[in-house]
């Protein structure tokens, strides 16, 4: 894929270039006409840094314009929700990009998690078999279903429900209690011996602040990911993994939100903000990996090598960001919700410049 370099404006902001008076030559003309459908994937406009946004920063002063250049990088091929964290992934074509995430009618990115009694957080890290639970909503109902069990259904909204004080990576966050029967689904279907609990994350609650990322990214929270309220991978990434691996993955085992095609493989790692219709996304850092990567999404079993080995022999950070991923490998980047809107499968994905 070609990267056009920002064209600069001139007079009233539009893009121009200088053409010889010469008669074109059939050639010449062709040439021309390659360079139009160039300057249509990449623009630059003049606009205010924050005007219309809902932005972490203030410019230095209301005036102060500056120049942004949005280049094409790619095309949105999947739209990926994980209401349930470690949970199956629901598939949409379009999805709201919230501050804390993606939502599709109820269902929230991460906005539900399984904890132990004393409310730790449970992962497909501990509880592999956690990857083939499914919760989707229905009508104001969540359902829950998995592997020989029967789906059980209950509200969303569970006002009677006690708030828990849960524990995320060391982070204090509540979430809502949804109830006896979901503990007891939980439960029986992870077998081992302990109680687990079922919480949802209310929009009233208090967000969690993550402890990753360096001085200087800008301040956001989420509910119950990891890190950022965005998770975004490349296809061309996913297949040159694959390429090295005996097996081939897909892109679910790396549970990313928004799957972006046309482009190369890990090119995603050089998109420091990024526009997607209305939406501005921030990279906050990359997504380092561990022992999850090795859990098959479609059988729940953990084989505790691969692709992690494969990752850790070519994605390793450089020296100087070995205290914030120390061996983790990077695969996929994590994005902060800059500006808020729709986000459609097959939306051009525009890299900004300034």
């Amino acid at each position: 894929m070609e990267n056009c370099a920002p064209l600069k404006p001139e007079g009233g902001g539009n893009a121009t270039s200088t053409v010889s008076n010469d008669v074109e030559s059939p050639k010449k003309k062709k040439e021309q006409e390659t360079k139009k459908e160039t300057r249509a994937e990449v623009w630059t406009h003049w606009s205010r840094a924050t005007r219309g946004s809902r932005s972490w920063s203030q410019p230095a002063s209301p005036s102060w314009e500056e120049e942004e250049a949005l280049v094409r990088v790619g095309v949105v091929s999947r739209l990926l929700v994980h209401p349930l964290k470690s949970g199956t992934a629901v598939s949409v074509t379009r999805a709201e990009c919230q501050e804390l995430g993606l939502r599709f009618g109820e269902l929230q990115d991460r906005h539900w998690l399984v904890v132990t009694e004393d409310g730790h957080m449970v992962t497909g890290r501990q509880e592999p078999r956690l990857v083939l639970v499914s919760l989707t909503c229905e009508g104001g109902h969540v359902r829950l279903s998995g592997p020989e069990m029967e789906e059980l259904r209950f509200p969303v909204k569970q006002p009677d429900g006690p708030v828990m004080d849960c524990r995320v990576f060391g982070a204090d966050i509540q979430g809502r209690d949804c109830g006896d029967e979901a503990s007891r689904w939980l439960t029986r279907y992870l077998g081992e011996g302990k109680t687990f609990r079922l919480v949802h994350y209310e929009p009233a609650m208090k967000g969690r602040r993550p402890e990753e990322g360096e001085s200087g990214f800008p301040p956001y929270q989420v509910a119950y990911p990891d890190v950022a309220p965005v998770m975004l991978l490349s296809e061309a990434s996913v297949k040159d993994l694959s390429s090295k691996l005996e097996t081939d993955v897909t892109v679910e085992r790396f549970r990313p939100n928004i799957v972006i095609g046309d482009c190369e493989a890990f090119e995603e790692d050089s998109w420091e903000e990024l526009q997607i219709g209305s939406v501005r996304l921030q990279r906050v850092m990359s997504c380092g990996r561990c022992i999850f990567t090795t859990v098959d999404p479609e059988t729940g079993i953990i084989n505790r090598k691969e692709p992690l080995e494969t990752l850790k022999s070519y994605r390793l950070c450089k020296p100087s960001e070995k205290h914030l991923y120390k061996s983790s490998p990077l695969f996929g980047q994590l994005h902060a919700v800059k500006r808020t809107g729709i986000l459609q499968v097959g939306d051009v994905v525009f890299k900004v410049s300034r």
